[in-house]
């Protein structure tokens, strides 16, 4: 067995009395060596994508599903929305177009049903942002990329450098800037929660693409313009440029989680993150605000775990134990992420750690899984389709990948030796949702949240005057924003929706609370 393995199975080793070899230097005693028991360590998730078999039959998916029960996994990252269309056949997208589709087949009802007959929850994966990929564009005429795809002119919903130009490879992204494009991604996913029996759902691409150059459409400029005051054209590197845009994105995973929470309480409300390069320090905020998360692609996954906008941040920690601080990179993110996981309600959000097994041996995989649960971590990995390296290199089969990732994942002491439901709770349950209207400009209002005389919350509408919160007190709860003030009462379970708040542009309000 590895080294690798080896020492980082010890530690699950000797909770359970099963003796091994002493020929690798000893294990550190720290606590942090040591399993940690949390709601995310029971996590055992699979992503199974959609870019290859296993979704595209019926007789894939029962495949897929046998081989997860044997992998020992509990949860399965199912792929249903890919690039503005979905692997299903009830949803408010336009259908996968795919010559290799079953017809008839509803790839998302299917697995659901076969994954919770083997006690597995499902959870539908959502490319937020992606519009197509011009090697294999879909063909349905209501498809987003043929409504408003590049040659739409002023209806274009595709991001854009300064240049105009809109491909990120042979990919096309839609700008969460745009509110047409925040209704039109909300109301896709919450259909899935509406029309599918899924346990909740994952926001992947939930950013702008990487390089740090895109939002220049004319639409969004004239709404940073007109909200912030800004004249001109913003520089790339402008910093209040950033900010804006990164809180736009934060606004759309605001209403995406509140929308779902609306519909289902009890529905995780996941996001598949960013973490390039090296880790910020544990507790660390400023340095987190260095990384590329952060000032490219605009990810402030942080504070959508403090809001309570996410229940689960799976990490996409892709990282190379066999490439020199890539071990330590991976920890590092794992830890980073733990220690910024505080809600501002005093609960926390779960964290998993997502390994690369695409890129790793299997070894790695094996090691880096038992890393994160001893940690106190979940695991998921990525992906069914490509378990290992090798498979992804076509040096071996999918099956053959497969079954040694499995010898590996399930021996004792190993993370996937003994299945087990997950059966943990969402931590959130509840919310609050509002829209102020009656104005052309409705975005990058100030809200507060009060209660008990004291301010509990703060915020900002989005694009279309939407603002919500999902960290207070079941209870009376003042809503103060845009000039007006409405009072009402936030349940035990679910979300609490209040009525249109018409615009009154007054002064700002002080900040004492009112009268009893």
């Amino acid at each position: 067995m590895p080294t690798a393995l080896r020492r980082a199975l010890l530690c699950s080793l000797l909770l359970t009395g099963v003796g091994m070899a002493q020929d690798s230097p000893p294990l550190p005693t720290s606590p942090a060596a040591m399993p940690v028991a949390t709601p995310a360590s029971a996590l055992r998730g699979l992503w199974v994508d959609a870019f290859g078999p296993g979704l595209k039959t019926r007789a894939q998916a029962q495949q897929t599903v046998d081989d997860a029960a044997r992998l020992g996994v509990n949860t399965l990252f199912v792929q249903a929305i890919r690039r503005a269309d979905c692997l299903c056949l009830n949803s408010t997208y336009p259908a996968v177009t795919d010559k290799d589709l079953e017809k008839g087949f509803d790839p998302l009802a299917v697995m659901v049903k076969f994954a919770h007959a083997r006690g597995m929850r499902v959870i539908a994966w959502v490319s937020v942002t992606g519009a197509a990929n011009i090697t294999a564009p879909n063909s349905d005429p209501r498809h987003v990329f043929r409504t408003h795809g590049p040659d739409a002119g002023a209806q274009s919903w595709l991001t854009r450098r300064p240049d105009g130009t809109w491909q990120e490879g042979r990919d096309g992204w839609l700008d969460v800037a745009l509110p047409d494009v925040q209704d039109y991604v909300t109301q896709g996913i919450v259909s899935l929660v509406k029309n599918y029996a899924v346990d909740g759902v994952q926001l992947d691409r939930i950013r702008y693409p990487d390089g740090d150059v895109w939002g220049y459409v004319p639409a969004v400029l004239d709404r940073y313009r007109a909200e912030t005051g800004a004249t001109g054209t913003p520089a790339v590197d402008d910093a209040a440029w950033a900010d804006w845009k990164r809180q736009q994105v934060t606004n759309l995973v605001r209403r995406i989680a509140l929308e779902v929470k609306a519909v289902r309480s009890s529905a995780w409300v996941s996001a598949a993150t960013i973490t390039y390069l090296e880790p910020p320090r544990a507790g660390d905020l400023v340095s987190f605000r260095r990384t590329r998360t952060y000032w490219d692609v605009l990810q402030d996954w942080p504070t959508w775990m403090n809001e309570g906008l996410l229940d689960l941040n799976v990490l996409m920690n892709y990282k190379r134990d066999t490439v020199e601080s890539q071990a330590a990179w991976f920890d590092g993110w794992n830890a980073f992420a733990q220690s910024v996981s505080g809600r501002a309600d005093g609960a926390r959000a779960l964290v998993a750690a997502g390994s690369a097994m695409y890129l790793n041996p299997p070894e790695v995989t094996a090691a880096q899984a038992v890393r994160a649960v001893n940690s106190g971590l979940g695991w998921v990995g990525y992906s069914y389709r490509t378990p290992t390296a090798a498979v992804y290199g076509e040096k071996e089969t999918g099956a053959q990948g497969l079954d040694t990732v499995r010898r590996l994942l399930t021996a004792p002491g190993a993370p996937l030796a003994m299945p087990a439901q997950w059966t943990a709770a969402p931590p959130t349950l509840r919310g609050l949702l509002g829209r102020v209207t009656g104005t052309a400009l409705p975005g990058s209002r100030a809200v507060e949240a009060w209660q008990g005389g004291h301010l509990v919350a703060r915020g900002l509408t989005d694009a279309l005057g939407y603002y919500g919160f999902a960290t207070l007190k079941a209870g009376a709860v003042e809503v103060r924003v845009a000039g007006q003030r409405w009072t009402d009462s936030v349940p035990p379970r679910g979300v609490v929706r209040l009525p249109y708040l018409l615009v009154r542009d007054l002064p700002p309000l002080s900040a004492t609370p009112s009268s009893p």
